[in-house]
């Protein structure tokens, strides 16, 4: 029997990540829409509270699940994520028994790891403390979870390397990330509503950003990487797009549009998840510090300076959170929370959008001046608008797809706000869900040893130097420049 006719013919639909964070982003926003038929389809689904107690720390997320237990809730929500995930993982042709034992001890350690950085003395803000009755907080907020767990898994892709081979099936950063963001297209939909001039401000000034930041970073960083540090073109343009434009999805898209080696963009990936691993645990925190009077400024920075899709949004709820509850101890503002993530999720979308096209023109330039010598006739090969679609980061289309379903819902049906924004926000726990999971898959996937033994230190060098010289700065002054004096909405203002 012939076994390659015996094999499975998936579409395209089915077969990547990008496609099933649509897929698996869209159900969950699709159940979130439940209370505009008066249904509750998501409240079932665990909320971790602050907490002091731990038998208290556990909850459903809608008060019409009250009656469930804790853990109950916390069961069904990994049964939801393990069930939904695997679908996803057996049309795209991965291993199912690895992916489901993988899944429930990233599940389970991940969770745990939310669950500690949720204690009172940890995350409490300041201006919480006397509702939990306590005198002293490090104020870290909940979000220190996302770093607890990046820290965890770390750990164990470093140190314990039988457990990061078992757990690698499941340990899918970018799927979870995107489908994150899919979902967080309904929170900006909600917001959009509720604030249309600003949501629209964000919106244009963050695409002007974008534009100004690509003109500035990539051919700043190629110069550097020919001429100060003699690389060639063949790693010196997708170590300009990784460091310039969206870490490791650049990267790919640059080696493929000029048909660099295959282990060139994979091993640039590598140093790209490092960097933002270091990023992650010091940016957020130099936000509050110096921009906790600027707040989209800082949403901006966020989205201009760190190189990955699920850093540059996590680190934008970090900052949120942190610069939320600063504002609301030192200066009395209560902002409404989550205009900081949006900005920053919003400038890394608009980079993602031109990754397709950027790796276009680049194909272009190689293909007419023949850049890279050797090989010669396979760099004048030509790009298809087909390779330009296949580039196009799908999970873009749910972000945005979730964005106007709700707008419009809203600008359509304005009394059904209230129950739309319902359903947004039992979503939007669910997003945090997969938030906490790309931050552990991050740590896990993030092997400094095999960096090092694989003779990185020049490529470290260049991107130290260019991400620390010359581009978080950079990216600070752009975010200045078009976010400087834009406040979000003042809660009960």
């Amino acid at each position: 029997m012939n076994q390659i006719s015996a094999s499975p013919v998936r579409s395209p639909l089915l077969k990547t990540e990008d496609w099933w964070a649509v897929w698996l982003g869209g159900l969950v926003f699709l159940l979130g829409l439940g209370p505009l038929v008066g249904t509750d389809l998501l409240g079932w689904a665990v909320k971790t509270n602050v907490w002091l107690s731990a038998s208290k720390a556990l909850v459903p997320q809608s008060e019409a699940y009250a009656f469930l237990p804790g853990w109950v809730s916390l069961v069904l929500t990994y049964l939801f994520f393990l069930v939904t995930t695997t679908i996803g993982a057996s049309a795209m042709g991965w291993n199912i028994k690895k992916f489901m034992g993988g899944f429930t001890v990233i599940f389970a350690l991940t969770y745990g790891c939310w669950f500690i950085g949720s204690y009172a003395h940890i995350a409490a803000t300041k201006n919480a403390l006397a509702n939990l009755n306590i005198s002293w907080s490090l104020g870290l907020t909940q979000e220190i979870g996302f770093v607890i767990a990046m820290v965890v898994g770390l750990l164990i892709g470093n140190f314990w390397l039988g457990l990061a081979k078992y757990l690698e099936e499941a340990a899918r950063p970018e799927w979870f990330i995107k489908t994150g963001i899919v979902i967080l297209g309904s929170a900006l939909g909600i917001k959009a509503l509720g604030s249309m001039n600003l949501a629209s401000t964000v919106i244009v000034r963050g695409l002007c950003a974008i534009v100004e930041a690509y003109l500035i970073y990539w051919p700043v960083v190629y110069f550097i990487s020919r001429k100060w540090f003699k690389l060639t073109p063949e790693w010196s343009a997708p170590l300009a797009s990784g460091i310039s434009i969206c870490g490791v999805s650049a990267a790919i898209a640059t080696g493929g549009a000029i048909r660099s080696r295959p282990q060139v963009p994979i091993i640039l990936s590598s140093v790209i998840v490092v960097f933002v691993a270091v990023e992650l645990l010091l940016l957020p925190w130099l936000a509050e510090m110096l921009l906790y009077k600027q707040p989209l400024v800082a949403g901006a920075w966020m989205g201009l300076a760190v190189k990955s899709d699920g850093g540059a949004v996590a680190s934008g709820a970090i900052t949120d959170a942190l610069i939320t509850a600063k504002a609301a101890a030192t200066m009395g503002v209560k902002w409404e929370p989550g205009w900081m993530l949006t900005t920053a999720t919003v400038t890394k979308v608009f980079i993602d959008i031109f990754i397709g096209v950027w790796a276009f023109i680049l194909a272009i330039i190689w293909s007419v001046y023949r850049i890279d010598k050797k090989d010669s006739k396979e760099k004048g090969d030509k790009v298809s608008a087909g390779e330009i679609w296949e580039r196009f980061p799908k999970f873009v289309i749910g972000y945005a797809a979730t964005f106007f379903i709700l707008l419009l819902i809203g600008l359509l049906a304005p009394h059904a706000i209230k129950d739309a924004t319902t359903g947004a926000n039992q979503a939007n726990g669910l997003r945090g869900i997969f938030f906490m999971l790309t931050f552990f898959s991050i740590g896990l996937v993030t092997n400094v040893r095999k960096l090092w033994a694989e003779g990185m230190g020049k490529i470290v060098l260049v991107y130290a130097v260019c991400l620390f010289g010359f581009i978080l700065w950079v990216g600070l002054f752009i975010s200045w420049i078009f976010y400087h004096g834009i406040m979000p909405p003042v809660v009960g203002g």
